[in-house]
């Protein structure tokens, strides 16, 4: 897995904070034979409370923002590697379907968030199309690219 070689050889560990994908992500780096050298740990934080108790994602962010957000992910980036050995994470909150869309926030719709503990952390919104199982594969697909390329911009 190119994730994984990006890590090992960095020798760096890498943690997930996911929502909507119920550990998706973590379940997809550990189907990888000897990721326990460059995986750290998931945190599942699926209620608005797992956010700020496990990551410490701000309860006035959630209220102003909604858990399907840039700043919602960015904080739980940032909670991720602050509670964990890892030096790079991601975060994934988003609308799976089929129920609980928005007109500004439509089912499909998933934040997902990367960064590194040296640096700043990046997010971007995407639509997926599909059922809740087709936007949940999309989702993981999309975190595991972006932490690759968040990898490939640094030099060794």
């Amino acid at each position: 897995m190119r994730l994984g070689q990006a890590l090992k050889g960095r020798g760096w560990m890498a943690s997930t904070a996911e929502s909507c994908t119920g550990g998706g992500v973590a379940y997809a780096i550990t189907e990888v034979s000897g990721s326990s050298a460059w995986f750290d740990r998931s945190f599942i934080t699926y209620s608005n409370e797992a956010k700020q108790q496990m990551l410490g994602v701000s309860a006035t962010t959630l209220a102003q923002h909604g858990a399907v957000s840039g700043a919602v992910v960015a904080e739980m980036v940032a909670g991720a590697l602050a509670h964990s050995l890892a030096q790079v994470a991601v975060a994934i909150s988003g609308i799976a379907g089929p129920d609980g869309g928005t007109p500004d926030k439509p089912v499909g719709t998933v934040w997902i968030g990367w960064g590194l503990t040296a640096g700043q952390v990046q997010t971007h919104c995407h639509h997926f199309a599909g059922d809740r199982q087709a936007v949940r594969q999309q989702a993981i697909a999309a975190a595991l690219l972006h932490l690759c390329e968040a990898l490939d911009t640094i030099s060794t």
